[in-house]
């Protein structure tokens, strides 16, 4: 176990929706004001989406990304900052002709999806690694395109965030990392709970940490009411860990949390008392400095 570890806040997400929770931010000011909330309580990275201010609904909109950076920077909080690539990659076969999209597909070229990491430069970015069902939608991430996507995010300076569902996405990064489209040391978000890919229990992530490449950096983090059994779990493994109105937005059973902040009080009272201390925004800068930099 580590004695300090990294605790990620994931703000609002892609798939969250305003009808589950009236305390889901949605504005610019809204999801900005929440991040700085969480790092108040002790967040070292803000992981961030934007919304449709008018509907709720996910947006890549540049200008939205570019106003919630600003407030939290404005701010004087120095948390580091980690926006989403993942919106973009969603195909929804027809019923008629599964050849064709439905309307709902999003799929974009790759280059579409880190327009605002190249023009914003954040601390990091993640970079999705699965192909998988997911919902009413097949994720598709081929590797030509997460590899055009690696070499925007390390081109603005970010580190990329390797977000894992299931065995063969680590297997995936392997393979890029061989083929020098990936830098070792990588840091992975081990996504756990998510149906059709890793199960939310001990086992699994016992199993996706020790396929990971030696070395790396990891975290991991559970969906609904694993989110903080997993926390716990990745702790007890050596991992760093995440929390977030993204991924659960209940405090216990039944109650709704009423802010992410109140989520990551609830995770670090739980690292504390598991002896692990929640590392500073300048500690989280200084653990992740060789990533990408072999």
């Amino acid at each position: 176990m580590r004695s300090k570890a990294i605790l990620t806040c994931a703000v609002t997400g892609n798939l969250t929706t305003p009808e589950q929770t009236p305390h889901l931010p949605i504005t610019p000011e809204q999801i900005a004001r929440s991040a700085i909330e969480a790092a108040q309580a002790g967040a070292a990275i803000v992981h961030l989406h934007v919304r449709d201010p008018a509907t709720g609904r996910p947006s890549m909109a540049l200008e939205l990304y570019r106003e919630v950076m600003e407030r939290i920077r404005d701010s004087g909080t120095d948390v580091l900052i980690n926006l989403t690539t993942g919106p973009g990659g969603r195909f929804v076969p027809s019923r008629e002709d599964p050849r064709i999209a439905a309307p709902e597909t999003t799929l974009l070229p790759p280059e579409k999806r880190v327009e605002h990491i190249l023009a914003l430069r954040p601390d990091i970015a993640t970079l999705d690694l699965n192909t998988m069902w997911s919902g009413s939608a097949v994720v598709i991430n081929a590797p030509w395109s997460i590899a055009r996507m690696a070499e925007a995010i390390y081109a603005a300076g970010a580190i990329p965030e390797l977000e894992v569902f299931d065995s063969g996405d680590i297997q995936l990064a392997k393979q890029l990392i061989k083929d020098g489209v990936l830098k070792d040391p990588c840091l992975f978000q081990i996504c756990m709970g998510i149906r059709y890919g890793f199960a939310a229990d001990p086992e699994t992530l016992f199993y996706a940490r020790s396929i990971l490449p030696p070395g790396s950096h990891w975290a991991a983090f559970g969906i609904g009411r694993t989110e903080f059994p997993q926390l716990a779990q990745a702790l007890l493994l050596g991992g760093h860990v995440r929390v977030g109105l993204e991924d659960n937005i209940y405090l216990s059973k039944g109650r709704l949390a009423t802010s992410n902040a109140e989520l990551v009080e609830h995770a670090v009272r739980i690292m504390r008392d598991l002896y692990v201390e929640p590392m500073t925004a300048a500690e989280a800068r200084a653990e992740l400095a060789l990533v990408g930099r072999p």
